[in-house]
């Protein structure tokens, strides 16, 4: 008598869909040229507020722009409790939308202009992994991480010796670029009890 197959339960397909918020329009104009790092900043930094008073997320805000031309390329905020996603953070969410934006898993593709990535505060470890494969040459960030810590957010391991892994594959750092402001969304967060979403 043959054996009857033992029956496997057939696997589902599951979609994961990273969309931005309703408010990100009234927010962020792309017909706009940054030309200077203050005005980046101050853009990563207002998607950052606008995450907190719209309760749609942590307190962190990125934008990817051409460096060369200031034109912006794409925005990412913290959707890690609105999209139920530990890796949502506002650089991997920018990360996808700009390689999303110009068709290539890495924005330093043959053809592409140099693009560089403005973050509201120091990336965490997860987010400054993969700065290294998003293909950004110039990272710029505004909080650093001892800012994050106070609210108790865990940021990883991360070391002097991983900034100088990146500077030495050619991406160039720089810190604490409108700190004030950008820690200012962090205090904002702390105020209205926001969600620390550790682990």
């Amino acid at each position: 008598m043959a054996q009857r197959e033992e029956q496997r339960p057939r696997a589902t397909t599951s979609v994961v869909q990273v969309d931005h918020p309703a408010w990100v329009h009234d927010v962020v104009d792309n017909s706009v040229v940054y030309r200077d790092d203050a005005a980046k900043m101050r853009l990563a930094i207002a998607v950052a507020r606008a995450n907190v008073v719209h309760g749609t997320g942590g307190p962190f805000g990125a934008a990817i722009y051409e460096r060369d031309s200031g034109r912006l390329v794409a925005v990412g905020m913290n959707s890690v409790v609105r999209l139920n996603n530990s890796t949502l953070h506002g650089e991997m969410v920018a990360f996808m939308m700009a390689q999303r934006e110009v068709g290539a898993f890495s924005l330093s593709a043959p053809g592409l202009p140099v693009h560089e990535l403005f973050t509201s505060c120091e990336p965490c470890a997860m987010c400054l992994g993969a700065t290294l494969w998003s293909g950004v040459k110039r990272v710029v960030y505004g909080a650093g991480r001892e800012d994050a810590t106070l609210l108790h957010f865990e940021e990883g391991p991360v070391f002097p010796a991983s900034y100088r892994y990146l500077e030495d594959r050619g991406i160039e750092i720089v810190r604490d670029v409108l700190r004030d402001e950008a820690r200012a969304v962090l205090e904002l967060y702390r105020a209205k009890n926001g969600k620390i979403y550790n682990g």
